[in-house]
């Protein structure tokens, strides 16, 4: 197939660099459209990242309203199987139950997305509901990571970031609900930045205060991209009734500067929960960095009832998905998740979830209350809290114990296994804080180990500040002189 560029040439550019010739009219959309779909032909049988491509938006670009001459200028975009609708596409899901679902219409991120000059040229994949660590599910799709293929890709993102981290493109949707943009950018050496809960609408089905942990975003190779992306697409739906926070100044610009000094505490034992010894020590290399840039570090926990914090957010996670599961049976006129459709662990949660009381309910949301005003009292001291983006090396793939197909009986003992991996990204996720795990380490894998930033609410471009600011003193591009296995340049 011809392209535009060679592979070099097209894994130098991210997405900011493509509108900016896109502008100049050096290339066209459709011809970068062109590119992405030789790109996911050249990787995506060794990784299965991409379940779909849509052919006419390849070809025409300006299918269904997309703004070539906006923001983005026709940039190729992939979106999650998972979140907002994309109108008359298939969104499946991850799940054999959702095979050919098609949204009526656009989300309103969608919407936003397309107005930001984004030409949403197919799907990525995602774990069934995008509930666990892993998309490998057989029977639907098994993603790989491009690092080392033998390695899970982690999730829910995984599509997207395999697909990022592989050079199919620069920039893709995301979606996190506990870390499930942050966790598997962190194993990619991708920027995966959680907003703060105002920032990115959910409509039409829920809004931030009804979806409690769950927001939008993206995933990127550049602090840049992520900064336009925020900048482009943020805001509430008409009717949101919650307000939505505002910048004062673009993102786009404000990157451009070195935060002041910070005062940054770190650490890695949160309450039952601490990391791998190597990654303790590649934490230590990054303390070193941050305090050659300037920056106050040091070791120090938040005063959080951690335990409490993550019984509280199993409740969450578990309530929320057996009602939104109950909604999807009531809509096929089913009275329980068939089980050659829906995978084992997904189906223990619906049965645990179903009938829970509002007193639990109740008492979740004063935990989620109580956590947030003590963490919110900590960053009236600390500007932002270090630790690893997750605790536990990338396992191998087919580790069930992470996965929905696993046999284990017991729910609550499934979540935690997943919470001893995924232990530092949840609290943000609780709170509704922004966070965002940067490529600065690497595991004893080789695989990349993320570092993760949190911060206060609406601070946002302080974390993003401070990225580009590591950025440039990595030469102006994470991770220069290494690349995946699996990548479009071999």
């Amino acid at each position: 197939m011809n392209t535009v560029m060679s592979w070099e040439e097209w894994a130098a550019h991210d997405a900011t660099a493509l509108a900016e010739r896109l502008q100049q009219r050096e290339v066209t959309a459709a011809e970068l459209a062109a590119q992405a779909a030789a790109a996911v032909a050249k990787v995506n049988p060794a990784l299965n990242a991409v379940v779909e491509l849509f052919d006419d938006a390849i070809a025409t670009p300006a299918t269904d309203g997309t703004q070539l001459d906006s923001g983005f200028n026709g940039v190729p975009f992939l979106m999650k199987d998972l979140g907002p609708g994309v109108k008359g596409r298939l969104q499946e899901q991850g799940s054999l139950f959702m095979q050919g679902n098609r949204p009526a219409e656009d989300g309103f991120l969608t919407q936003k997305i397309r107005a930001a000059g984004l030409n949403i040229i197919g799907r990525s994949a995602t774990p069934e509901f995008g509930v666990c660590g892993s998309a490998e599910n057989p029977a639907v799709y098994v993603a790989h990571n491009p690092w080392n293929p033998e390695y899970t890709t982690f999730g829910s993102s995984a599509g997207a970031c395999a697909s990022v981290a592989a050079g199919v493109l620069p920039l893709a949707h995301a979606t996190d609900g506990g870390g499930s943009i942050r966790i598997p950018a962190g194993s990619h050496g991708l920027i995966g930045l959680k907003s703060t809960r105002g920032v990115f609408s959910i409509a039409p089905a829920l809004s931030d205060i009804t979806g409690y942990v769950s927001t939008q975003g993206c995933v990127s190779r550049s602090v840049r991209d992520t900064a336009n992306f925020i900048d482009r697409c943020r805001g509430g739906a008409p009717g949101e009734f919650m307000p939505y926070w505002h910048s004062s100044e673009p993102y786009a610009t404000l990157i451009n500067r070195d935060p002041q000094p910070l005062r940054i505490a770190v650490s890695h034992e949160w309450g039952n929960y601490s990391a791998d010894p190597h990654f303790v020590s590649e934490l230590e290399r990054t303390v070193t960095l941050l305090q050659e840039l300037g920056h106050q570090v040091e070791w120090v926990t938040p005063d959080i009832d951690f335990e409490t914090a993550f019984a509280a957010q199993t409740t969450c996670y578990i309530s929320n998905f057996a009602q939104f599961i109950q909604r999807l049976l009531e809509k096929k006129g089913l009275t329980a998740p068939p089980e050659d459709k829906v995978e084992p662990i997904n189906i223990r949660i619906w049965q645990k979830g179903l009938n829970m009381s509002y007193s639990e309910r109740w008492q979740m949301q004063d935990v989620f209350n109580s956590v947030s005003r003590k963490l919110g009292e900590f960053y009236q001291q600390w500007d932002m809290v270090l630790t690893p983006t997750f605790a536990k090396p990338t396992p191998l793939m087919g580790e069930k114990r992470y996965l929905t197909l696993s046999d284990n009986p017991d729910v609550l003992s499934w979540f935690y296994d997943l919470w001893e991996i995924f232990s530092y990204t949840p609290l943000a996720s609780l709170t509704g804080t922004a966070g965002i795990s940067v490529p600065l380490a690497r595991q004893a894998s080789g695989l990349p180990l993320g570092m993760h930033f949190q911060t206060r609410q609406a601070n946002d471009g302080q974390l993003l500040q401070l990225a580009a600011q590591l950025e440039r003193a990595m030469g102006g591009r994470f991770m220069p002189h290494s690349r995946p296995q699996v990548h479009v340049t071999r």
